[in-house]
């Protein structure tokens, strides 16, 4: 059996492939953004585990504690809300990701190998720098596990420090407040919050 990919290569290959279809995007996606987040969003769907993602921003509110707590009918529905949001994350965080690589078309990209112990573990963060005319690199840092079949996928990412995974899931939260306890009003009413880079410099 063909040995997998290790997370560093993982990160490494999405990267190299992404920033291709950014280089042509710059020529049609102002007319076209439909056909840049396609071409995005396939090569990112077997790199992120997006219903990991989802899972862990909708909170307590899809712990498996609350699923085995639930009824029958209460299961099948918390499934089909998990089902509907892991789709809303899923266009949501590769457009927002989309578009801010835009403004980095060109530029040089660093992704670090993790440690020989990082790799065994099944857990590993990725570090990534951005040089794109700043006095600093931008810094993103990719947190990535390993899935069933061991193929090492995106969990979460942390952008110049700000976890993505925490903001969402504090966006969840209120959302929840807001509509009393609504899944269903809170998955439908859901934006993707966009981090810029420019927003975290100093």
């Amino acid at each position: 059996m063909a040995q997998q990919p290790s997370a560093h290569e993982v990160v490494e290959d999405a990267t190299q492939r992404v920033m291709a279809v950014v280089a042509e995007a710059s020529e049609y996606a102002d007319e076209d953004p439909e056909r840049y987040y396609r071409q995005v969003q396939e090569i990112l769907d077997p790199v992120i585990d997006f219903r990991g993602f989802a899972r862990s921003v909708m909170g307590p509110y899809a712990t498996s504690e609350r699923y085995r707590s639930l009824d029958e009918a209460g299961q099948a529905r918390l499934r089909a809300q998990l089902d509907e949001f892991t789709e809303v994350m899923r266009l949501g965080l590769v457009r927002t990701y989309s578009k801010g690589l835009l403004a980095y078309s060109g530029s040089r990209i660093e992704v670090f190998a993790i440690s020989d112990e990082e790799e065994a573990s099944g857990r590993a963060a990725v570090r990534q720098l951005i040089y794109s005319g700043q006095a600093e690199p931008y810094v993103l840092l990719y947190q990535m596990g390993r899935d069933k079949s061991g193929q090492w996928q995106l969990r979460n990412v942390i952008i110049e420090s700000v976890n993505l995974g925490e903001i969402y899931r504090s966006q969840f939260e209120a959302a929840a407040r807001k509509y009393d306890g609504d899944l269903d009003a809170v998955i439908a009413n859901w934006e993707t919050v966009e981090v810029k880079p420019s927003e975290q410099e100093a």
